[in-house]
């Protein structure tokens, strides 16, 4: 049980024995709520870790702080490898989380960290909502139905290149120069997406500025339509309004970050009207599998290559 006091400090109660027993600790980090979910994360962590529990895993869908994984300027502080020290401080012997902004935060940690793919549940919906289980360039509904993987920077390039590769479809690049934090600048295509369906993959939408610069230079070289495939749908301040102004037609995210109400209506456009619709995938199979195998001390490998139903 969880509460908050008056004062707004938080008060953890396990309400039942976890002596040597192994246990799993699902935390979902809220756009506005991200400080107090991790507070809570970490008292309970602890309270587990006094109690007596054998091994505590912490399960992180969307890793917080992963943005801040390297000394960019002069006094700036790593925010990602506090995060490490203060999870394995409470207590933490293992971390399971789902596509870490930088692969090398998994170095943060003296514990194991399996870091899941939404790779696989990705590749699965383009092929059942664009591909139509068809081959690249095959007549279906009797036009042709192209795809091109498009990675909005160079970061993200090889995620890009990965799906690109598995679907054997063609690959493009956005190379994107920022003025300041959050703000792009300049942005120049690199590949060819002429006629074709435009299919942005990225690991989180923020204030989806990006993708909706994106998606006009995307539509400025002549794609015949424009999708965004990100997994954490973070949707922060006005990234519902700048989603619906934009090129985009649709934004398909994984539900590693909860939507609000008010964000699901304000993207739910009614069927025959154009607009930014937005879809989810379901990670949470991804992540019951991943934690009966590392329960069962069996091999987690297998989901970063497959998808599960």
């Amino acid at each position: 049980m969880v509460l908050q006091y008056s004062n707004q400090e938080t008060s953890v109660t396990i309400g039942e024995s976890v002596r040597d027993e192994d246990v799993f600790v699902l935390q979902s980090t809220k756009p506005n709520d991200i400080n107090d979910g991790l507070m809570e994360l970490l008292i309970i962590i602890n309270a587990c870790k006094t109690a007596s529990a054998r091994r505590i895993t912490a399960v992180l869908p969307n890793f917080p702080y992963a943005r801040q994984d390297k000394k960019d300027k002069s006094r700036a502080p790593i925010t990602a490898k506090l995060m490490a020290n203060m999870l394995q401080t409470a207590g933490c012997n293992h971390v399971i989380t789902m596509d870490l902004h930088a692969s090398q935060i998994q170095g943060f940690f003296n514990v194991p960290v399996d870091n899941l793919y939404a790779e696989p549940s990705s590749v699965k919906w383009i092929r059942e909502n664009l591909l139509h289980e068809s081959e690249r360039g095959q007549e279906v509904n009797g036009h042709h139905q192209e795809c091109v993987i498009v990675s909005p920077d160079a970061g993200g390039a090889k995620r890009a290149t990965s799906m690109a590769d598995r679907l054997n479809l063609g690959f493009a690049l956005i190379h994107k120069e920022r003025s300041a934090p959050g703000q792009v600048s300049r942005m120049t295509l690199v590949g060819d997406c002429h006629n074709k369906i435009a299919v942005i993959v990225d690991d989180m939408a923020d204030t989806c500025g990006t993708l909706a610069k994106a998606a006009d230079v995307l539509h400025e070289h002549g794609a015949s339509d424009v999708v965004a495939l990100v997994t954490h749908g973070i949707l922060s301040g006005k990234a519902a309004e700048t989603l619906k102004h934009s090129k985009l037609s649709r934004i398909v995210i994984t539900n590693t970050v909860p939507v609000t109400e008010e964000k699901l209506k304000a993207l739910t456009v009614p069927e025959g009207e154009e607009g930014c619709r937005l879809e989810q995938i379901d990670i949470a199979p991804v992540l019951a599998e991943a934690i009966r195998r590392t329960h069962n001390g069996e091999s987690v490998s297998y989901l970063f290559s497959h998808p599960v139903a």
